[in-house]
């Protein structure tokens, strides 16, 4: 026994079974993540429950627990006299939605309450562009010249093509021609701006700006009117849907996305359902306060972030890497410069987002502005948090494991292949450039992997220096120069803390927490596996060399 704890073979096993817990931790949480975030699209079914009183309750099961009497008791609860001191009862949370309609979208109900539970048929889903889901039974479909259709189905299917082609004609009205006009009208502004400061404003100049001008507003007014006239057409028909107290609602075109009927639903037709709200959930803006709907420009803002990150970050850390390693002599200088970078990998990432905000944004941006935006002011341009601002905050968090990654890479390269290049005439600079650089290439490779798996996840900075909670237009678009660093942007990581800390809705909201996190999950995955795959291609090819 003593001469197998002495050979080491305990720790390697004690070693391999941490590594093992970890590992099955990690799957595990994974797997939970994704289950309740891919659940989120599954059509649950719709249940009916009928009350003591005779009131009927629909809605979806949310989720059980139980509780114990004397807890309900000291609520003022009235109870069956048949309960006994510290049974339990069960407690159900159902989800009967209609926001517009009843105070929440969750009710707490005692089973005990509850005479029975049955899946009534004829009863909807419906999504709403505005005040969440509606559940009812379909009666109707009033059209444009005030009659009602009883052929609802049929007519929903054909409203919602409709509807669909009315919202592009919408959005391509705003983003090709309202929004282009109005950079037309802010160009003109800025330039008789420019002009005033410069002291070359002239009547030439004036005349002819007033003149655009007027031509500007009036085709802007004109387009009011034609987005006035299209949305009119979604509000002329709608659905008449009743709920479960038997009243009857109009619910507009405008304000229908989807329908379904979950408790009609075969399993082929929920998976078919489950893949499309998958894929609206990543193609969509999100709605209702980021409570719903997709999580595509937060998902946009991210990997642009990364990648903006990456760029500036790997020539930084490189060059700095071969400078302390190849150039530098080992003097007491160096040697404190590398503790340093040491240090600075262990500083707090909100420390960054103060100084990203006091050096980038405030003194960076706003002497740019004062160069070469004056016409603008007071309003900032780059003296304001954005994208560009934080993907420099994240290049200097990550430029230390960059660094550090690097230099690692550098040593692990024998001298006598530097020494014979230089041997058969080459400079130091050829040698770096044409031998050591493509061998570290894995290193500095494996210093992207852990900056990317840092950046992404990273919340605390970016709130300082450039992500909102909803963000007008993404920061790439058609107008030059179609990459816009100055604007602000959204980030699945700050769209997770928005959803589940500060939305007024927090149990409707939770399973898109869940969603969004298996999304940003993925998402670092998928940037973290690119990343890998092309150091093992370079791995690969510079075996040879002596680099493993």
């Amino acid at each position: 026994m003593f001469k197998w704890v002495k050979s080491g073979a305990p720790w390697v096993w004690l070693t391999g079974g941490a590594v093992s817990i970890s590992l099955l931790s990690v799957l595990g949480l994974l797997l939970l993540i994704g289950w309740k975030g891919l659940s989120y699209f599954w059509p649950a079914p719709l249940y009916q429950w009928k009350t003591e009183q005779g009131d009927v309750l629909v809605g979806q099961l949310y989720a059980e627990e139980y509780v114990e009497t004397s807890h309900l008791k000291e609520m003022s609860l009235s109870l069956p006299q048949a309960l006994k001191e510290g049974e339990q009862v069960k407690r159900l949370s159902i989800k009967i939605a209609n926001r517009d309609i009843y105070p929440t979208d969750f009710v707490s109900v005692l089973e005990i309450n509850l005479l029975e539970r049955t899946k009534p048929q004829g009863w909807a889903v419906v999504e709403r562009n505005r005040g969440g889901d509606f559940y009812g039974q379909p009666q109707g479909y009033y059209l444009a010249d005030g009659t009602v259709s009883k052929d609802f189905d049929g007519h929903v299917n054909q409203g919602l093509v409709f509807a669909e082609k009315i919202r592009s004609d919408i959005d391509k009205l705003v983003t090709k021609q309202i929004r282009v006009l109005s950079a037309q009208a802010e160009k003109l502004r800025l330039e008789r701006r420019k002009r005033e400061l410069n002291g070359t404003l002239d009547q030439v100049f004036i005349t002819r700006y007033d003149m655009q001008t007027r031509v500007i507003t009036q085709q802007l007014m004109e387009m009011e009117d034609a987005l006035d006239q299209l949305r009119a057409q979604l509000e002329q028909q709608g659905l008449l849907i009743k709920d479960m107290s038997g009243a009857v609602h109009k619910i507009p075109l405008s304000n229908l996305l989807d329908i379904w009927y979950p408790n009609q639903m075969s399993l082929m037709d929920k998976l078919v359902h489950w893949s499309h709200q998958g894929w609206k959930f990543l193609s969509q803006d999100p709605r209702e306060s980021n409570s719903e709907g997709g999580v595509f420009p937060a998902m946009f803002g991210t990997v642009l972030m990364v990648i903006i990150m990456s760029i500036i970050v790997m020539p930084l850390g490189v060059i700095a890497a071969i400078y302390l390693h190849e150039y530098a002599k080992n003097n007491a200088l160096t040697r404190v410069i590398r503790v340093a970078v040491i240090n600075l990998a262990g500083v707090p990432s909100i420390v960054y987002g103060v100084f990203g905000l006091g050096f980038f944004v405030y003194t960076l941006g706003g002497s740019i502005d004062s160069l070469f935006y004056e016409e603008r002011l007071p309003a900032p341009t780059f003296g304001t948090p954005g994208l560009l601002w934080s993907a420099l905050t994240l290049a200097v968090l990550t430029l230390p494991v960059v660094i550090v990654a690097t230099e690692e890479g550098l040593t692990r390269i024998p001298s006598s292949v530097r020494h014979g290049s230089l041997a058969l005439g080459a400079t130091q600079f050829e040698t770096m450039w044409r031998i050591v650089l493509p061998m570290a290439s894995p290193a500095i490779i494996t210093g992207l992997i852990l900056a990317v798996a840092r950046a992404a996840g990273e919340v605390a900075p970016l709130m300082l220096v450039g992500v909102v909670k909803l963000a007008s237009s993404l920061p790439v678009d058609s107008q030059f120069p179609f990459l816009h660093l100055e604007r602000k942007f959204m980030h699945l990581g700050f769209h997770i803390y928005d959803v589940g800390f500060q939305t007024t809705n927090i149990e409707t909201a939770r399973p898109l927490v869940y969603a969004t996190s298996f999304l940003l999950v993925t998402v670092i995955v998928g940037l973290n596996l690119t990343a890998i795959s092309i150091r093992n291609n370079l791995r690969e090819k510079y075996r040879t060399l002596g680099q493993d």
